[in-house]
């Protein structure tokens, strides 16, 4: 697989992966700038000294850039010819040697072949597009391959010519399945196409370098990345918390700007009909302008187009994950996502365990924030994560609540000081996290409080993005047996990162690695939920264990810490019950239904170029999305839809906007709905048994 690519934020940094095609015609080979070279063996420098691994950069991590930064120039292996691929093995084992002495040719001469095959794949469609759209044989039984990451580069420029054949007549048929003309396909891929050259002339040397010493950074793992000077100001810009936009974390996908994640309580995140892996093909300014295509556009460049001022509109055009094909247009109100709109907000519910009702209070909590400003100025009423917490915690008190559920689903991370500090209001005096940096040696970050100012029932809800402070949390509620953890297994961060000043730009490394209590890291293998509900986000696609190059798990030696309820006699019941209440439950019947059919349509491997098939296709995924919510809605006594039409009128377009937190609600949300009747069942079962400790029911 090929290495994910780290993106950002509008609010984050960018790593220009390939991705921007073009076209140079004449234009003269980039070259190295004279300052390039020392950075580079700066860079090798600190990454062989300050990296967690410590890894010498030699022959076998020569072959290994050698691959990668073929890789991430042609992951489909569409544009290099084998021939180029065999002279270019003459660097394998070399590009070692020339990073030490300073020297960056071979990253240059291959992308300057790359480009050179780039502008003549351009320049042969646009040829083919002037004299007007192809006449493509739609009636012919033939297929695009999908997936060419273990495909043999093109043999000869006339194989070139039929894999892109290929591609040029999916992308005509995708867009006539769309309802567009032959015309209009002709002017859409002519913008399309000359867009590409224009950015593949704009490219330069340091877009060059960046990209080379990221096929580095990456051979190291993920999270480690080079910033050039405009990266970096990207990524400033995403630390400051004024960037005003959509809220949503990017990444290139070969041609594509595809979604890895949504900022929680921003604007795309509030219309709820983004999810992780749909790709944005299009961008239109405020609700009636121009969408202009982006299908192979720089990463960065996509985020400039929607990245907007406060209060203005943009449009995306997307391609759902998991459907057919078909576009989908998103209105989305930009704003500013600010620390009050991610701030923790609270909710009372009623739930019974068949016997008896009990006062369930939730708290969900979207990131793990602190007003750094507001604290070095030593403000008294600055803004956090525990002191809101708390707050809330008092007033759930106030309300008599029997339980709680803290929810961090989607909770990406934070602030570690946050993370440590919310443990307080749950956990007696103890350790928290074990941090092991790259001088191996060992620290611990210990809570502070003698006594837990809450001290009842407690459910931790996790999901694949909850993320680094979210499993710092919810492995130290865990491993104190403190509460119950219910939902998917977590991302997987367990990594920390700083930044070392570099002569141009700067260096962002992994130096530390956490361990939870027990020993266990939290890397790669996240946190595991003691009460598992179903997927709703593919682990292979979004997670650490996606990348290629992610740190491996491994364990320490734990640290006493104390032991709350003993779980092990209460969660078997638990899934039971659990179980028993679900199997015929239909929105779990539907969500279900929905990640397995999503996991079907992710591991096709070809895509038929037959029109005829491609629709009965389109039609066969839009009859069974029907059937499969119409089955939902007959179980819970709803009028079924009519039919697909009427069904996607419902999923009428949204414009989100920012209003402070966002209200917590259960009928649309099933897994906090179920994990509420799993509280009940374990303050019932809790309450019976005498294995649970006296503290549990001092609230």
């Amino acid at each position: 697989m090929l290495t994910n690519r780290i993106a950002a934020l509008f609010s984050g940094f960018l790593v220009i992966g390939l991705l921007s095609t073009t076209s140079m015609a004449e234009t003269e080979p980039l070259v190295p700038e004279k300052d390039q070279g020392s950075t580079a063996r700066e860079i090798v420098g600190k990454l062989e000294m300050l990296h967690y691994n410590k890894i010498k950069v030699g022959d076998e991590m020569s072959e290994d850039l050698w691959d990668e930064y073929i890789d991430a120039l042609d992951p489909t292996r569409s544009y290099f010819l084998s021939s180029d691929i065999n002279e270019f093995r003459e660097w394998k084992t070399t590009m070692d040697d020339q990073l030490r002495a300073g020297e960056v040719k071979a990253g240059f001469e291959i992308y300057n072949r790359f480009r050179l095959r780039m502008s003549d794949r351009l320049d042969n469609i646009l040829s083919q597009l002037e004299k007007g759209l192809p006449a493509f044989d739609f009636e012919r039984d033939e297929s695009l391959e999908l997936d060419r990451e273990e495909s043999q580069w093109p043999s000869s420029i006339s194989a070139a010519d039929d894999l892109w054949r290929k591609r040029l007549k999916s992308s005509v048929l995708n867009l006539r399945l769309t309802g567009k003309t032959d015309e209009e396909i002709r002017d859409l891929l002519e913008r399309r196409y000359k867009g590409q050259q224009k950015r593949l002339e704009q490219q330069n040397s340091n877009d060059v370098f960046e990209l080379y010493m990221n096929s580095l950074t990456r051979l190291y793992d993920p999270h480690s990345n080079y910033l050039s000077p405009r990266s970096l100001e990207n990524f400033n810009m995403s630390m400051s918390l004024s960037l005003e936009g959509i809220g949503a974390v990017l990444q290139g996908d070969e041609e594509y700007t595809k979604v890895a994640r949504l900022v929680a309580g921003g604007p795309a995140d509030r219309t709820g009909k983004i999810k992780p892996n749909d790709k944005i093909v299009g961008v239109g300014q405020d609700q009636k302008g121009e969408m202009v295509d982006v299908v192979g556009w720089r990463l960065d460049d996509v985020v400039d187009l929607i990245r907007g001022k406060a209060g203005t509109f943009v449009r995306l055009e997307t391609i759902p994950t998991g459907g057919d094909g078909t576009h989908k247009t998103i209105l989305i109100k930009r704003s500013k996502v600010k620390l009050e709109d991610q701030a923790a907000k609270k909710a009372v519910f009623e739930f019974s365990d068949g016997k008896k009702s009990y006062k369930i209070g939730v708290i969900n909590l979207p990131t793990f924030y602190i007003d750094f400003d507001a604290y070095r100025r030593r403000d008294p009423n600055y803004k956090s994560t525990t002191r809101d917490v708390a707050r809330l915690l008092s007033e759930l008190k106030e309300e008599k609540v029997d339980g709680i559920i803290l929810d961090l689903r989607n909770n990406g991370g934070g602030s570690l000081q946050e993370a440590t500090m919310l443990t307080d209001l749950f956990i007696d005096q103890g350790p928290v996290v074990q941090i092991r940096h790259a001088n191996e040696q060992i620290s611990r970050h210990n809570r502070s409080r003698s006594r837990a100012m809450y001290r009842g029932p407690l459910m931790v809800l996790i999901n694949r993005l909850s993320a680094s402070a979210s499993e710092i949390f919810a492995g130290a509620i865990q491993d104190y047996n403190r509460g119950l953890v219910v939902g998917n297994q977590s991302f997987g961060k367990g990594t920390v990162q700083t930044m070392a000043p570099l002569k141009e730009g700067q260096l962002k490394i992994t130096q530390s690695k956490f361990y939870r209590v027990s020993g266990d890291s939290t890397q790669h293998a996240g946190v595991k939920p003691d009460i598992p509900m179903p997927q709703l986000i593919n682990a292979e696609s979004v997670g650490e264990s996606a990348y290629d190059t992610a740190l491996p798990w491994d364990r320490i030696h734990a640290v006493p810490h104390a032991k709350y309820f003993n779980l092990k006699t209460l969660i078997p019941n638990l899934i039971t019950k659990h179980n028993k209440r679900t199997a015929s439950d239909p929105d779990f019947i539907f969500l279900r239904d929905q990640f397995q059919f999503e996991s079907e349509r992710a591991d096709r491997k070809h895509l038929s170029l037959n029109e005829v098939m491609r629709e009965q296709e389109r039609e066969n995924v839009n009859q069974r999305l029907l059937s499969m919510e119409n089955r939902r809605r007959s179980a819970k006594g709803l009028e079924p839809y009519k039919d697909f039409e009427a069904y996607e009128e419902s999923e009428s377009e949204e414009v989100a906007t920012i209003g402070g937190p966002v209200e917590i609600k259960l009928e649309k949300d099933p897994i906090l709905n179920e994990a509420g009747y799993i509280m009940a069942d374990f303050i019932g079962l809790a309450d019976k048994t005498s294995k649970a400790p006296p503290q549990v029911a001092n609230f």
